[in-house]
């Protein structure tokens, strides 16, 4: 599958899965539901299909030993210390800027790598796309003094090294020859275990969510299934998978416009100066 292709379908299904992930909040549901939606469907989506076209699912102790660092260190704790540093945070844009501009640092770090390639073109969309984000992400209100605490820097210092080298793990195990599906249900396998543990020990009750609740967690879980699919897919044939966590970071613009629509969210000119820039950095990158 052609990389731009690839990179668009994670983005449309990234926009989605997320406006869905505002509802969630919106209904109350529990983040930890959601979380396990997220992992839990698409591991039986990808379990079907790998059976369905026999694919090989076997993985040596290796790939096996560098699939759960992934699953525990980069993706587990990844989403934990994002979490916690935007609850910590003086201003929640702070720390998403900081974690999401792992961009950057897996543009950079494949070239020596896996040596990918980057033009001066790309370098630019790139820059864009991470200057625009950070117009769209930080706003002009600042949390009260007691909820915010100091940890908040080293926490998304963490969250943008965990999902930096998870970009660089998936590539590593597809240049060894693990493929996409063995990968991911292997590594979403152990997440969901670790998340289903949490919900067990925390006695959360499952049977207290309606029906819009159980819909909407199912969506979550499809889309969580595409994104990370063509994620994967894109990996494989991008010139720098840099490129494709550019697209990602990108999604952010059509989020803020999905949410001032459907969930009438805060809509200045500041965040519509950023969308625009977001849309001129990913078309320097695709065209």
């Amino acid at each position: 599958m052609n990389w731009i292709l690839a990179g668009f379908l994670m983005f449309f299904c990234s926009v989605i899965q997320y406006l869905l992930v505002r509802k969630s909040v919106l209904l109350k549901i529990p983040s930890q539901f959601t979380n396990l939606a997220m992992f839990l469907i698409p591991v039986i989506m990808f379990g079907v299909t790998a059976i369905s076209l026999g694919t090989d699912l076997s993985v040596n102790w290796f790939e096996f030993l560098v699939i759960a660092i992934m699953a525990f260190f980069f993706s587990y704790l990844g989403n934990i210390f994002s979490l916690k540093s935007i609850e910590f945070a003086p201003n929640p844009g702070y720390s998403l800027v900081l974690s999401k501009s792992y961009v950057v640092f897996t543009t950079l770090i494949a070239i020596p790598l896996f040596s990918q390639q980057l033009t001066p073109r790309a370098a630019l969309a790139i820059a864009i796309i991470v200057l625009s984000s950070a117009i769209i992400t930080i706003t002009g209100k600042a949390k009260p003094a007691a909820h915010v605490r100091p940890s908040w820097l080293p926490l998304a210092v963490g969250a943008f090294f965990c999902w930096g080298m998870l970009s660089v793990a998936s590539k590593y195990l597809l240049l060894i020859g693990v493929d996409v599906l063995p990968r991911l249900i292997y590594t979403m396998s152990i997440v969901t275990l670790i998340i289903a543990a949490e919900i067990h020990m925390k006695k959360m009750r499952w049977q207290a969510l309606s029906k819009t609740a159980w819909g909407v967690l199912f969506g979550i879980g499809v889309l969580s299934a595409g994104f990370n699919y063509f994620m994967q897919e894109g990996f494989v044939t991008a010139p720098n998978i840099g490129y494709i966590n550019a697209m990602n970071a990108s999604s952010i613009g059509l989020v803020v416009i999905g949410s001032a629509i459907f969930f009438r969210d805060e809509f200045s000119w500041r965040k519509f100066i950023g969308v625009v820039g977001v849309i001129i950095g990913l078309m320097l990158l695709v065209v």
